[in-house]
């Protein structure tokens, strides 16, 4: 069986259709990469840029932050990149971007709470037999060596700003603390922290070890139906208008 990533499991809950016609078909998909995704990654890299520079005692200012951000969205930036929202231009996210890490710096710095990896590569193991498997990335990952606490942080770059009911039932932290427990002995406690950059707010969650045993279970369960479905309906959402796959979609295509 195949190891699984969130994106993955996700995409089959957003739409079984989306999901065969990316990891079964592997089409090429219509629209590469949206203005949306591109601000994220860019975001993503810089604050990636700033704990490593951290890491090897570096005192970052905030103009050198901006700068990194400048030079890899400059860089990178092509025409192709799919703007949905038509009202809007490319220089609105570019400026997102800035306040995006304005804010970050303002809070933050000088960075110093002990981070330890930087979209580290985590495998989670559901099952004792290694039947089913996941694997992820955390944005980062923070160690108090005096509590032996972890932190797994990750950065939100959209609109949305979720409650704290619906961070309590996230499935995607959650998964990765499991991998956390195995790799790191002794492990007193997991907080998950979610960065919601367009908001300058920080949200804070955690799971028993009963709810991510339940977890477990639950995925093998979504995995399991996965594997088993013959008949790959598609499931019309607001989430279309973003859908890279469009012209293959018979909900679109007629």
């Amino acid at each position: 069986m195949a190891i699984y990533s969130y994106s993955r499991l996700s995409t089959f809950e957003q739409c079984p259709l989306k999901f065969k016609f990316q990891y079964i078909d592997k089409l090429e998909p219509e629209i590469k990469e949206t203005i949306e995704s591109f601000l994220g990654h860019k975001v993503h890299e810089t604050l990636q840029w700033i704990y490593e520079e951290v890491a090897i005692e570096r005192i970052l200012k905030l103009d050198e932050i901006l700068e990194n951000y400048v030079n890899n969205w400059n860089k990178d930036f092509n025409r192709e990149i799919k703007i949905v929202k038509e009202e809007l231009e490319a220089e609105h996210y570019f400026n997102q971007g800035i306040k995006f890490l304005i804010d970050y710096f303002l809070k933050n710095s000088p960075f110093k709470d002990n981070t330890i990896a930087t979209e580290k590569r985590v495998v989670i193991n559901l099952d004792e037999g290694g039947k089913y498997r996941l694997q992820g990335y955390i944005d980062r990952l923070v160690h108090n060596r005096e509590t032996n606490a972890f932190e797994i942080h990750d950065y939100k770059t959209g609109g949305f700003l979720k409650t704290q009911e619906e961070l309590d039932k996230d499935k995607q932290l959650a998964l990765y603390s499991i991998a956390i427990k195995e790799l790191f002995k002794d492990v007193s406690d997991i907080h998950l922290i979610w960065h919601f950059l367009a908001f300058n707010e920080k949200r804070i969650s955690k799971r028993t070890d009963n709810q991510l045993e339940e977890l477990k279970q639950e995925i093998i369960r979504l995995i399991d139906k996965i594997e088993s479905t013959k008949d790959f309906n598609p499931n019309p959402s607001v989430l279309c208008r973003w859908c890279e796959f469009k012209t293959y979609c018979p909900l679109f295509n007629f």
